[in-house]
């Protein structure tokens, strides 16, 4: 039996290493009235990825993920400008799937709509 779908995913990719980038915590927050509150917390797997993140659907809204890159930097015994990556977005389409992938390097990171 599979594991259900969550509505969000992410993927991180070590881009100045050209791996995947293993062991990122990862925070799901939904944006709420008075601030954020936290829906799920995970870390990346031996591929960067984390498939299972928060509930399978999300109402309509703003959410973040949160990465925290400092501890992905110590484990790697880098030094990294950034030490906490937050990607903001919408969600528009509460039955959809959202993969929000980052590409991290010590002094810069992207991110994408994936799919």
């Amino acid at each position: 039996m599979s594991e259900p779908a969550s509505a969000v995913t992410t993927h991180v990719l070590d881009a100045a290493r050209g791996r995947p980038a293993a062991g990122v915590p990862v925070v799901l927050q939904a944006r709420t009235g008075t601030g954020w509150r936290v829906l799920a917390e995970a870390r990346t797997d031996a591929d960067g990825r984390v498939r299972q993140l928060g509930p399978a659907r999300l109402a309509a809204g703003v959410y973040r993920l949160v990465f925290d890159t400092d501890a992905y930097f110590t484990a790697t015994a880098t030094t990294g400008f950034y030490p906490e990556v937050s990607v903001t977005f919408r969600i528009g389409d509460p039955g959809g799937h959202h993969h929000v992938p980052v590409l991290l390097s010590p002094f810069a990171f992207s991110t994408y709509r994936g799919s």
